[in-house]
């Protein structure tokens, strides 16, 4: 008789990141034979993936953690937050393990101390592709750990490290099993995808028995070869960008840049420690349209930073007015603890000043972002379908990422399907979402 599987509770906080990792961790249970639960109550153990790069993210987690104390009392916790044990120990002193970012090994010794596995080879079967907590036609495809640089509101080095890229053969081969499940679009995430292949020298590796160099350029170029959507996010604005847009102006990969360039105030961004030439910005921005005029650009944005004055927001507004970004995102800065902006000696920004602000940058955005939607009526689009539905779905053009970005509204005569790819004739737009009929 075959012993009863064990099961965990897994839930999964913060970024795509962090998603990815928790696809590992869950990957490596299931080819150890643990079952999943959809309920902390009755599994044998429960692991939080945690986040901890704001406070109110930390906030979040203490909640999750918590919850999974009070249903369960067999609490695993991993991820960002987990590189401050003291702050969840001095909240829920009663939990089994703690480990850092991408420790997927210590997680697992960590599980096999508090309920051992019960393999079973003729019924464990594990996906070539492992196990993915996206839908089935996308998947985040990560190419590398940590981080080089020091943006002093930033704590990511401190949680998971200096740069760590992975060598580009085994990325791809990643990417290979993943279209070959049947995803059409890959994500490429990192904290600095742009620094890609730094930390080795661009040290070159064999896939398909040719030489690719460890390097953003060259994985892009071989990712367009699979013959799905590639979208590039995080990319810190460093010159060899500007190599990428051609591939996108021919469409082999999708032309969607996810910048976050975070402010356009000289004196902010020399406090945040961010690239500070805002005219060369949008020098560039001009630049790379005139090369690919369908290029997309996605970014966020920090208000309230500590020393924001009225005149660095002033500058903030007149660079959304002329750079024009497609979809834009804005935060009120936060205080993270053990960030060096706290040590800056600056004025700290009120609470009611970076809500004006905020509510102020929001608005201008929405006209900015309205207009340039409103251009696209008329239109014959792609469009990627994430929500079937029998006369109306919804899904995403290539310039819109999930979970970020705005939809396209799809009506149809026929049912359509998640990961179907249509054309779709647009006839109307409002501030951030497309509608339009399948043709």
């Amino acid at each position: 008789m075959t012993a009863r599987a064990p099961t965990i509770s897994f839930v999964s906080l913060g970024c795509p990141k962090a998603l990815v990792d928790s696809e590992r961790i869950i990957t490596q249970l299931r080819s150890e034979g643990y079952q999943l639960s959809k309920s902390h109550v009755g599994a044998d153990a429960v692991i939080v993936n945690t986040c901890g790069f704001l406070d109110s993210a930390k906030a979040e987690s203490l909640g999750a953690i918590g919850e999974a104390m009070a249903q369960n009392g067999k609490v695993i916790v991993t991820g960002c937050m987990g590189a401050q044990p003291d702050e969840i120990l001095a909240a829920h002193p009663g939990i089994a393990a703690i480990t850092g970012p991408q420790a997927y090994e210590s997680v697992m010794k960590a599980v096999h101390d508090v309920v051992p596995p019960a393999h079973d080879p003729y019924v464990d079967l594990v996906p070539d592709q492992g196990i993915k907590l996206t839908p089935r036609h996308y998947a985040y495809l990560k190419i590398s750990e940590g981080c080089n640089n020091r943006c002093t509101f930033c704590i990511i080095p401190q949680l998971r490290g200096d740069l760590v890229s992975r060598p580009v053969g085994d990325v791809l081969r990643e990417a290979e099993k993943l279209v070959k499940s049947g995803v059409k679009e890959l994500l490429v995430i990192s904290q600095d995808t742009s620094a890609y292949g730094i930390d080795v020298k661009y040290a070159p590796s064999l896939w398909n028995d040719t030489e690719v160099k460890t390097r953003f350029f060259d994985l892009a170029r071989a990712l367009s070869t699979l013959g799905v959507w590639v979208r590039l996010h995080y990319v810190y604005p460093y010159p060899h960008v500007d190599e990428v847009i051609p591939l996108m102006a021919e469409g082999a990969i999708l032309p969607y840049l996810d910048i976050p360039f975070q402010h356009a105030s000289p004196k902010v961004l020399k406090a945040m420690r961010r690239p500070a030439h805002q005219d060369k910005t949008l020098e560039r921005i001009k630049k790379w349209r005139e090369i690919c005029p369908d290029l997309a650009i996605r970014s966020t944005f920090i208000v309230g930073f500590p020393g924001e004055t009225d005149e660095d927001f002033e500058q903030l507004l007149h660079f959304l007015d002329e750079a024009k970004l497609e979809r834009v995102g804005c935060f009120k800065y936060e205080a993270v603890k053990g960030a060096t902006a706290n040590d800056l000696g600056l004025d700290m920004v009120p609470e009611e000043i970076k809500t004006q602000r905020w509510n102020k940058f929001m608005e201008r955005q929405q006209a900015i972002s309205a207009k340039r939607l409103a251009s696209r009526v008329g239109k014959r689009i792609k469009v990627m379908i994430d929500e079937g539905g029998p006369t109306v779905s919804k899904g995403r053009s290539v310039w819109d990422a999930p979970e970020v970005d705005g939809h396209v509204y799809v009506a149809s005569r026929r049912p359509l399907r998640a990961g179907d790819i249509v054309t779709v004739k647009i006839e109307r737009a409002d501030a951030y979402d497309l509608h339009g009929t399948a043709v």
